[in-house]
């Protein structure tokens, strides 16, 4: 049987990931992503209502049009969690094959408010949830497994396609976490089990956005430990107190959540994506919110309950809002710039739980909400936060699993050379070759089992360190 794998989005850059592998003549796509840096840098763009073409164009989505050119039959569109840069562009591409969205139950209801909100086109796309553990036949002798992993999210999994000739691990966005806040741990057995069975694994295509960094994750329960003795020590402060972290970390929110009412302060959940996310966790019994939590979405009520606060005492309320990264229309840099009726006063504490995404617009957006917001007097507490990727010693780890022929990493930044990958290769003792993938806004990549790498539109790089 012959594996093709098309690197179609999020290699060499953060964002819009989407990558099809073909098993014979049936292919499975992980991910559509958007690159949400790509679309904020343009002034009153709404992605809901624009045209995928034009997304592409802008370099916010994939370009699926290489799609074309490899042959087969689309059996299964997988999203491996619910974060932006792998679900983003589903509303927007999925309607192109006739082919079901099969995801976890969380990233199932995630998608599905995705595909709600869109204004542009009509997506009837089948979602079928499946359970992490779970394993379902996607064509002849090809089947898809969802091994449970750890990440920012909840209900995250590495996807697992089997064949007569091995298995492919996408295995991106994860770390070893042992101790979670939420769910289960990440289930390294099974990934050791997969690398002894039947052929092995034939390709492992692994997450390297911190592959370059030394040392390890630590687990969320550190940054729940930094986070509850942070909010200890500012418990007697008669004013205002602000919390922000991704909206999607329903762990985090959780925290802020319990340890508000600790230090005997309501807390309030601000902003759209605030509510959507820790919505769904609460409608699929993923988390128990105290019956009494406010969650507001849309500007109107925000703006009342902002009213509301000031009214009854910035001291007896802790709001969890949206704009770690200083996205210019998310609550966070609204308040910096005076549009709440939400005053920030001098000696006010604002709370980041979160790291700035290595990425110049955030990275420029973060720091000017966070000049706004000193402007006014407010003192800032930042990086309460642990990643949910893995560095180089946890990428390693997950290698020694397996006896992978190919090894192929999604460049997601510049900073992560050819060195880095020899050396993880070489600190795991293993001996697969190292398939670097370039994904560029034209072309694609692709790698196939019998060792002939294509040249697609006639711009695509390749580069193989062997």
């Amino acid at each position: 049987m012959e594996i093709e794998i098309a690197t179609i989005g999020g290699y060499e850059a953060v964002g819009r990931q989407m990558t099809a592998v073909r098993a014979g003549q049936d292919v499975v796509i992980f991910d559509m992503g958007l690159n949400l840096s790509q679309v904020l840098i343009h002034d009153n763009v709404r992605t809901e209502q624009m045209h995928s073409l034009d997304l592409i164009d802008m370099g916010a989505i994939p370009d699926d049009r290489v799609m074309s050119d490899l042959e087969g039959d689309v059996q299964a569109i997988v999203p491996t969690h619910g974060h932006l840069d792998h679900i983003g562009a589903i509303s927007k591409l999925a309607h192109r094959y006739d082919a079901p969205i099969v995801a976890t139950p969380y990233t199932s209801e995630l998608v599905r408010e995705e595909i709600d909100d869109e204004d542009k086109f009509t997506v009837e796309n089948d979602v079928q949830p499946m359970e992490s553990g779970s394993t379902m036949s996607i064509g002849e002798d090809v089947d898809l497994e969802f091994v449970n992993v750890t990440h920012s999210i909840i209900d995250a999994i590495n996807p697992v396609l089997h064949t007569p000739e091995g298995s492919v691990v996408y295995g991106l966005d994860k770390r070893i976490d042992h101790s979670p806040v939420i769910g289960d741990p990440i289930d390294m057995e099974r990934f050791r089990e997969i690398g002894r069975e039947g052929e092995g694994v034939l390709c492992y295509i692994e997450d390297c956005t911190n592959a370059g960094k030394k040392g390890r994750t630590p687990s969320e329960s550190t940054a729940r430990k930094h986070l509850k003795d942070v909010l200890k020590s500012v418990e007697d402060y008669d004013g205002g107190i602000v919390a922000t972290t991704f909206s999607s970390h329903i762990a985090r929110v959780r925290s802020l959540v319990e340890f508000a009412n600790d230090i005997g302060r309501q807390p309030v959940l601000l902003g759209r994506s605030m509510e959507k996310y820790s919505g769904a966790a609460e409608r699929l019994d993923f988390v128990d919110f105290p019956d009494d939590l406010g969650m507001y979405g849309h500007r109107k009520s925000v703006d009342r309950t902002f009213k509301r606060i000031m009214e009854e005492g910035k001291e007896n309320f802790l709001p969890i809002v949206t704009g770690h990264q200083g996205e210019p229309r998310a609550m966070l840099t609204r308040m910096g710039r005076g549009e709440t009726p939400y005053e920030i006063d001098d000696g006010d504490k604002i709370i980041f739980s979160a790291r700035v995404i290595p990425e110049p617009t955030n990275e420029g957006q973060r720091y000017q909400c966070e000049r706004l917001l000193k402007m006014q007097g407010a003192r800032i507490y930042d990086d309460i936060h642990v990643s949910g990727t893995s560095v180089r010693r946890v990428t390693t780890r997950c290698l020694t699993c397996y006896s992978q022929r190919t090894l192929s990493p999604p460049i997601k930044t510049s900073r992560v050379s050819r060195r880095t990958w020899t050396s993880v290769r070489v600190r795991a003792t293993t001996s697969a070759r190292i398939f670097i993938s370039v994904a560029t806004e034209t072309s694609s990549n692709w790698w196939s089992n019998d060792h002939r790498f294509d040249r697609i539109a006639g711009a695509g790089r390749h580069r193989r360190a062997s």
